[in-house]
């Protein structure tokens, strides 16, 4: 009985110990978890649509109402600047932003130049006649015929030939008694370039000649005929223009934006388009000392050795010049892609590291010139600094939607979404009224690109109408223009480009408002203008065409303040003026 006493109060102290072990290791398992959970769900982030901001969700996705991707919406008390809008690293690679460290750049710029071959002008010769009278025979038929020097180019009856040839047989007959008459009508012989065998000739038989021949100066190739069989001609006057092509012309057009940046002796590379997959290069021998009035152009020129004739005048050349900016101090430069444009500033977003994360936030800075796909930066950043180079377009959102400081609002504030479905969206500037329209590279899937021909169809009508001053074609082409853009389908546009898309759209709605309403050929025209701008960036952003598109500038449109238009030829066919002033203007950039 004593055992058995002993053995139970044994096992019921071992009893008490594992029960007191078990709730010191696992009673307090649901107070952790529940701290756990809370201290989770204080760091859950609200996604929301930049265009829809009464969307919230609680993970990334699409907008139920549009389709494009949902960006994470911040809290204010997560940055340490209430300026700044804080972002963590998922969230940053969910909306696709990368970061640059500003450096020193090489200070190199690109520029890019179109030109043709063309014949050089030093070795063009005009092959004329030094023997009046009417063309018998004519030995040079067509344009591109090749000459050789001495060869026969035409045979000529002169009757003032004829009554000299009949004084110098007179004359032989007596030169006895006269000499200096028979050498004074052999001079005058010779000044038309009759040889002196032909004259013994006529000496010796005391027969004139019918018909004279005329010789080949030079050799090579005619680019020019002025003359046809029985045609009368004077002395002196021009058969045919020959011109050597062992040596010939590049002359490449430069903007006189570009004037500038290059000088005699830079090294230009260029291609040829009947040469695929061949590089050429030159140096830049002279440069027009003016510019074309109408065109605003000048030409440089390259000149080039042409074995076998393989450079034909007129083949079409794409060159690139590289210069180098002339600074004493370092350069400092960010990518293209980094900047944010609005008209009258430029901004970046400078990403900043504390101990509550990662957060952006904007600053202006003062733009130097384009340098290939990079800005020069005059002012407002430093060497070292961290800026956002993909993705500006989705933290300025994400800023805005937070009310911090951003492109439309440098102040903060409520946000403006620049849509409201149905109702004339504003996306003007806050202090200059002038709509931003972002050119900056944006990729769109094949399915948009598809969705955008016919508005392009629809404005390439319009424009070739106005053209032709045809204003109810012209209208017609508009009304279809705003159809097309109502149709598209704004959910195949997503992430960065469906807000770009979005500024297009409230745009071209705002000037095509009124179309049922335009009554004359001045009206249509007005609203061109701004829809031309439109389409120049939408082009430029979105690259939607299979083939390369002009932009081209009229000086004289828009009150003399000029105005752009898009076309699908290079040459420039005006539609501010129609038949007035068809041809005025010049092609400001090639978009490929």
């Amino acid at each position: 009985m004593n055992i058995d006493k002993k053995t139970k109060i044994v096992a019921l102290i071992t009893l008490l110990i594992g029960v007191l072990l078990g709730a010191l290791l696992f009673g307090g398992g649901n107070t952790k978890e529940e701290v756990q959970q809370t201290e989770v769900a204080s760091k859950v982030e609200v996604w929301t649509c930049s265009m829809h901001p009464q969307i919230r969700q609680p993970e990334p996705g699409d907008c139920p109402i549009c389709g494009m991707d949902l960006i994470p919406l911040a809290s204010d008390n997560d940055a340490a600047d209430p300026d700044a809008i804080s972002m963590s690293e998922s969230a940053m690679i969910i909306a696709g932003i990368s970061t640059y460290k500003v450096g020193n750049s090489d200070g190199v710029k690109d520029i890019s130049l179109n030109g043709k071959i063309e014949v050089n002008e030093k070795t063009v010769y005009s092959q004329s006649s030094h023997i009046p009278g009417r063309i018998e025979k004519i030995q040079v038929t067509f344009v591109g015929e090749y000459v050789k020097k001495g060869q026969v180019v035409a045979y000529v009856y002169s009757p003032e030939l004829a009554s000299s040839q009949q004084e110098l047989i007179e004359a032989y007959s007596v030169k006895d008694i006269q000499p200096q008459l028979l050498e004074s009508v052999k001079t005058k012989l010779r000044n038309w370039k009759v040889s002196d065998a032909t004259i013994n000739k006529i000496i010796s038989t005391g027969k004139t000649q019918d018909r004279f021949p005329i010789y080949a100066d030079v050799s090579g190739y005619v680019i020019k005929k002025n003359v046809e069989l029985g045609d009368y001609l004077q002395k002196g006057q021009t058969l045919y223009e020959v011109a050597d092509l062992s040596n010939v012309w590049v002359l490449f057009e430069i903007y006189e934006s570009d004037l500038t940046w290059i000088k005699k002796g830079d090294k230009v590379n260029y291609t040829i388009a009947s040469f695929p997959g061949e590089n050429f290069s030159g140096t830049i021998a002279f440069i027009d000392p003016f510019i074309n009035a109408v065109t605003r152009i000048a030409k440089a020129r390259v000149e080039v050795a042409n074995k076998g004739l393989k450079f034909k005048p007129e083949m079409f050349v794409s060159g690139t010049v590289k210069t180098k900016i002339d600074r004493k101090e370092s350069t400092i430069s960010v990518p293209k892609t980094a900047v944010m444009w609005t008209g009258k500033r430029s901004i970046v977003y400078i990403k900043n590291e504390s101990e509550k994360g990662i957060s952006f936030k904007l600053r202006e800075v003062t733009l130097g010139p384009l340098l290939r796909n990079e800005y020069i930066i005059e002012q407002g950043l430093e060497i070292g600094e961290e800026i956002v180079a993909n993705g500006t377009f989705n933290v300025d959102a994400a800023a805005q939607l937070a009310g911090k400081p951003s492109m439309m609002n440098l102040e903060g504030g409520k946000a403006n979404t620049g849509h409201n479905h149905g109702e004339e969206s504003t996306m003007s500037m806050s202090d200059d009224k002038k709509v931003i329209l972002k050119a900056d590279k944006t990729t769109i899937s094949s399915e948009a690109k598809k969705d955008l021909q016919p508005l392009y169809k629809n404005y390439f009508d319009y424009k070739d109408a106005l053209t032709k001053d045809d204003f109810n074609s012209a209208k017609k082409a508009l009304l279809e223009f705003e159809k097309s853009f109502n149709k598209i389908n704004m959910s195949v546009f997503k992430g960065e480009s469906h807000i770009v898309w979005m500024s297009y759209q409230t745009e071209l709605k705002k000037q095509t408002l009124h179309a049922t309403h335009i009554k004359n050929i001045q009206e249509i025209r007005m609203s061109f203008e701004p829809i031309s701008n439109v389409m120049i960036a939408m082009t430029k952003a979105f690259h939607p065409l299979n083939e390369s598109a002009y932009v081209q500038f009229c000086p004289m449109a828009n009150s003399d303040k000029g105005a752009n238009w898009l076309s699908k030829e290079n040459k420039v066919v005006n539609p501010y003026f129609g038949a007035s002033m068809l041809k005025c203007g010049e092609v400001k950039e090639t978009i490929k």
